[in-house]
C-alpha cells in the first residue's frame, strides 16, 4: 500500500506536573528534511529524537514540535537573577539614550522575557525520557495512519488513470486496421499517378508495402505499454510504498506512448496518444507526493 508524503500526527501525555505535546507534519521532498523544535531540557536528546523520526518517516520535509506545559507552582521555578539584571541594565541604557523615564512596572515586563525564570532542575530523567518516547511513538502512529489514508486516495486516483490509458490503448486497434488499408490505397494511387501505364509489379509492390508497414507497426509498443501498466498496478498493490519505483515505471510508459505517437501516421490514433499523455502527466504529478 502506498503512502503519501503529506502527513500530520499529534499526541499529548501528562507526566508529573507537566503536559507534553508532540506535533508532526510533513510535505513532499526528495529526501528527509527535518525542522525540529525542542524545549531546552530535551536538547540533550535531540540526536536520539532525530534518529527516531528519520527511521519512521523515511522521506519528506518534516516539522516536529515538542512543547511542555508546566504547573508553575509545582515546577519549582526560581528567578534567574543574573539574566534579570542584564535585561534591566540594557533597558536602562536604552531608556537613558532615548530620554525615557523607567517605572516600577518595567520589572513585570522583564519577568516575562525569555529565561527570566528557571527551573531548579532542567535535566531530563530516565522516566521522563520514556514518556517522551511513548508520546513521540503515539504521534508517529497517528502521522503514519494519516499518510496511509492519503496514500489510499492517491492509489485510487492513479488506478483510475492507468485504466484510462489502457482503455485508450484498446481503442487504437480499430483505427490501426483502417490505417493499414488507407496507406495501401494511398501508395497504390500515388504509384498509379506516377506510372500512368500501370507498369507495376504486384509482388514488388507488396514487398515494399510490407517493408513500409513494418516501420509503422506499433504492435510491440502496445504490448510493452500494456505490460508496463500491469506492472504499475502490481507495484501499486504491494505492501510497501514504492514511489520511486512507480516513477521509473511511469517513465517507461511514457516512452512507449511517445513511440506510438511517432509511428501513428493517423489523426485518430494521435488524438488517443494525446489523451494517454494527458493521463500520464497527471500520474507523474501525483507520484511526486508518494513515499
Amino acid at each position: 500500500m502506498i503512502k503519501s508524503m503529506t502527513g500530520f500526527g499529534k499526541a499529548t501525555q501528562s507526566f508529573g506536573n507537566k503536559t507534553l505535546s508532540v506535533e508532526i507534519r510533513s510535505v513532499n521532498s526528495k529526501q528527509f528534511d527535518l525542522y525540529l523544535k525542542l524545549p531546552n531540557p530535551y536538547k540533550e536528546k535531540e540526536l536520539d529524537i532525530r534518529q527516531l523520526l528519520a527511521q519512521q518517516i523515511e522521506r519528506g520535509k518534516v516539522e516536529c514540535t515538542l512543547t511542555i506545559e508546566e504547573n508553575i507552582e509545582a515546577a519549582g521555578l526560581k528567578l534567574n537573577t543574573a539574566v534579570i539584571k542584564d535585561y534591566f541594565n540594557q533597558i536602562q541604557s536604552i531608556a537613558a539614550d532615548l530620554n525615557i523615564e523607567l517605572t516600577d512596572r518595567i520589572l513585570g515586563t522583564i519577568l516575562r522575557l525569555p529565561d527570566a525564570m528557571k527551573a531548579e532542575n532542567e535535566s531530563i530523567t530516565e522516566e521522563e525520557w520514556k514518556t517522551v518516547e511513548s508520546t513521540l511513538s503515539a504521534a508517529l502512529n497517528a502521522f503514519d495512519e494519516f499518510r496511509r489514508q492519503e496514500g489510499q486516495n492517491l492509489a485510487n486516483d492513479l488506478l483510475t488513470r492507468v485504466n484510462l490509458i489502457l482503455e485508450y490503448l484498446a481503442n487504437v486497434e480499430p483505427y490501426e486496421k483502417e490505417r493499414i488499408e488507407r496507406i495501401r490505397t494511398r501508395l497504390k494511387t500515388n504509384m498509379s499517378e506516377a506510372l500512368p501505364n500501370n507498369n507495376i509489379d504486384p509482388n514488388r509492390f507488396e514487398q515494399e508495402l510490407i517493408y513500409y508497414l513494418e516501420k509503422l507497426d506499433i504492435t510491440e509498443e502496445k504490448v510493452r505499454l500494456q505490460n508496463h501498466c500491469n506492472y504499475f498496478v502490481q507495484t501499486l498493490n504491494e505492501p510497501v510504498s514504492n514511489g520511486r519505483k512507480l516513477s521509473f515505471i511511469a517513465q517507461e510508459m511514457g516512452r512507449e506512448i511517445n513511440t506510438i505517437g511517432s509511428k501513428a501516421n493517423d489523426a485518430q490514433i494521435q488524438k488517443l496518444v494525446v489523451m494517454m499523455k494527458d493521463e500520464l502527466e497527471k500520474i507523474k504529478e501525483q507520484l511526486g507526493n508518494i513515499l
